[in-house]
């Protein structure tokens, strides 16, 4: 079985999760990191056991050994990241968000087709087995008719840089708003018919907490909220004529249970062991890789593109403008 080797461009708190994450994996390896600086890159390589340590982003790329770049820096910086690494055919796993509008997004995928190299996005939830399950278990009929879905997602993060500044696409939206909808998008879909919104922003201009309201054919309808103020319980709950689902951490789904009409619980669900979460976009990744797809069907180009144009014209509508943009 080949050992697929990973490069990383940067060095953050979410890189080292997933070198933690690799490190645990049979298939794939931490091979080489990349960072603006050697003596940061050298030392991130030192503390987690990668075999190489860049100090460019275009010398880790230029690595003929690396067969996947996983790209962890701010969202603003991920269509240069990107496309750079395109432009060497270096296929990618380029962190959620995966840029920071519809319009960089769809660049970076035009120019994959065109090079024929892989891309997918780093939003670890749509690759997870249990993801599917829960979805599945709305389709059973076991909660009858589902009509309600909430979602929310919220962490003491404000003190983070990248999280308030408009210069790095901050925001709760970019950053963990981004889940509610894929929670959404995953058990009722994409066709909307209507959206209702809202959002409290710092004194930077980014927002802090959102709320989002979709309409759905079949009078089903998502309320979904966001926050990088305050620690939220991160549950999705789906609700339907016979009963409702609890997801819990809708971030890493690990438990769902069912409970009937008189809220009494039916059915518990567990996710399956894991490293962390974050090996099923790496394994996703490869199998990509070794049927020679440029994208990944758990998320494909279509829906990359999609949520990024849902966040954009959530952004519009709040007056949240980049200054770069």
């Amino acid at each position: 079985m080949k050992r697929y080797k990973i490069g990383f461009i940067g060095t953050g708190g979410i890189a080292t999760k997933m070198a933690n994450t690799i490190n645990g994996m049979e298939n794939a390896e931490c091979y080489a990191v990349g960072s603006r600086s050697l003596d940061k890159a050298q030392s991130f390589a030192n503390e987690h056991g990668f075999s190489k340590a860049y100090g460019s982003y275009e010398e880790l790329a230029n690595d003929c050994d690396v067969d996947l770049i996983y790209i962890a820096t701010p969202h603003s910086l991920h269509f240069d990241n990107a496309k750079m690494c395109i432009l060497k055919g270096k296929p990618v796993l380029c962190e959620k968000s995966f840029t920071v509008n519809a319009k960089q997004a769809e660049e970076l995928l035009a120019l994959a087709k065109e090079k024929k190299v892989f891309i997918t996005e780093a939003i670890w939830t749509r690759y997870m087995p249990f993801s599917k399950q829960i979805k599945d278990l709305v389709d059973s009929g076991i909660i009858g008719r589902p009509y309600i879905l909430t979602a929310n997602l919220g962490y003491n993060i404000k003190h983070i840089e990248r999280i308030i500044s408009p210069n790095l696409a901050g925001g709760a939206l970019l950053d963990v708003g981004v889940y509610p909808l894929n929670f959404a998008a995953m058990i009722f879909g994409k066709n909307i018919e209507k959206t209702v919104s809202t959002c409290l922003k710092t004194e930077t201009g980014v927002d802090e907490h959102n709320n989002i309201t979709l309409f759905f054919p079949d009078e089903k309808m998502a309320v979904l909220y966001s926050t990088m103020s305050a620690i939220t319980d991160r549950q999705g709950v789906i609700s339907g004529d016979k009963g409702h689902i609890i997801v819990e951490n809708i971030n890493n789904p690990q438990y769902a249970k069912v409970l009937d009409n008189n809220y009494n619980i039916i059915a518990e669900y567990h996710a399956p062991r894991q490293i962390t979460g974050y090996e099923y976009q790496i394994q996703a990744s490869i199998e990509a890789l070794e049927n020679g797809w440029i994208e990944s069907p758990y998320m494909p180009h279509e829906e990359t593109i999609r949520i990024m144009k849902q966040m954009d014209a959530l952004r519009e509508e709040w007056g949240i403008k980049y200054p770069f943009e």
